[in-house]
């Protein structure tokens, strides 16, 4: 599976939970060491500068991920959210997040690992509490468990992204009709 990590739910929090590729099948864990969560810090934009991490911050990440997670599946199946994930979640969100600075270089943000995760957290609770909440969509690819919000007319989209997952689903589905339209033309 491709290690890098890959940005296409429309949301940082979203991007966050989907750190744990195939739920329901492979689970692929992206946060394998603290540099790895760091990199996602980085590479999803939300600060410029992180300090280095520890393992404590790798477990406590991958646990307000899991909430966000199970959270976001509560609102997405109009259910009732689970108390012990809203109660992780907000203490998550009550720590001292990342804080901007005006430079003379323009803006920049650094942060701890932890501020880092406070952040992600205050983006889930504003996702959570939004206007974004109907909008939420679970990924058609049956290997893939990314949810994403469908801002696309209609609400039509079916993937996360093209290129993750509605190209193999395409490139998928061409190969199984012409394996069967030789049979059937007889």
């Amino acid at each position: 599976m491709n290690p890098d990590h890959v940005f296409v739910c429309g949301h940082p929090a979203l991007d966050f939970a989907a750190t744990l590729r195939a739920r329901r099948s492979a689970r692929f864990e992206m946060f394998a060491t603290p540099e790895r969560l760091n990199a996602w810090y980085l590479e999803s934009g939300l600060v410029d500068t992180i300090t280095p991490g520890q393992e404590d911050d790798v477990r406590e990440a991958i646990t307000v991920r899991e909430v966000i997670y199970r959270l976001v599946s509560n609102r997405r199946l109009g259910e009732d959210f689970d108390r012990e994930a809203l109660a992780v979640l907000n203490a998550a969100a009550r720590r001292t997040p990342a804080t901007p600075q005006l430079t003379l270089s323009g803006r920049h943000t650094d942060a701890t690992p932890e501020q880092a995760l406070a952040t992600v957290a205050r983006q889930a609770v504003e996702l959570l509490s939004g206007p974004d909440v109907p909008l939420l969509k679970e990924c058609g690819n049956p290997e893939c468990t990314r949810v994403y919000i469908d801002r696309s007319r209609g609400m039509r989209r079916q993937w996360c992204g093209m290129e993750s997952c509605g190209n193999k689903i395409k490139a998928a589905a061409y190969r199984a009709r012409k394996k069967t339209s030789p049979a059937a033309s007889h």
